[in-house]
């Protein structure tokens, strides 16, 4: 199995620690991540590195993200999420606010919700099968883009605009093995895109 170098940090962080949001405003993106992390789409691998994350827009394009080195957690708490308050690709920094650090992948989140105003949720997960069978199937990354640099949202930025992901929702990352994301204007419309990709494609 190829074990990714998923969970380091590429980007500066510009990381402010602050008091963990309000329960009830994390409530559906809890339940969401802790039932892509049963399904074993966000996890840890062997070797001890996290995969897979998940966000949720707050405000504008400001948005609450899991925080890094938490895929190993089954259950995470309002301790382990954080407010993503501003990010630049150019300068390859992103700000954040809470009690832990922003995912890996938050750069990626950050241009979702960007370039998409309706978007609400968006996953990123991992899944070796699905990804081999979507890679060029579905909007595609381009190679050499690895996850969380300038890159891979600038590439993201390419296929949303230049490819059909605002309709399919979905798109893989080539430089990234295993790596996926899906997004909706809800959490549950973007897990619902997942498992209707799985459903037809591995079943």
């Amino acid at each position: 199995m190829h074990i990714p170098d998923e969970g380091y940090v590429k980007f500066q962080a510009v990381w402010k620690q602050a008091e963990p949001m309000p329960l009830p405003m994390l409530t559906d993106l809890m339940h969401w991540r802790d039932e892509l992390h049963r399904q074993k789409l966000i996890g840890v691998y062997e070797n001890g590195i996290g995969y897979g994350n998940i966000s949720q827009r707050f405000e504008s394009c400001q948005f609450t993200i899991s925080g890094t080195a938490t895929g190993h957690l089954p259950q995470l708490t309002p301790a382990h999420f954080t407010l993503v308050t501003d990010f630049f690709i150019e300068k390859n920094t992103v700000h954040c606010q809470g009690p832990v650090l922003a995912s890996s992948e938050a750069m990626s989140h950050a241009v979702i919700y960007q370039a998409c105003p309706e978007v609400k949720g968006v996953i990123h997960v991992h899944h070796a099968l699905l990804w081999e069978r979507l890679l060029d199937k579905v909007p595609t990354t381009v190679e050499g883009a690895t996850y969380g640099s300038p890159e891979m949202a600038e590439s993201i930025l390419q296929l949303l605009e230049s490819s059909d992901l605002r309709q399919q929702k979905i798109f893989v990352m080539r430089s990234h093995p295993e790596g996926i994301f899906a997004f909706g204007e809800s959490l549950a419309e973007a897990a619902l895109v997942l498992r209707n990709w799985m459903a037809k494609t591995l079943e």
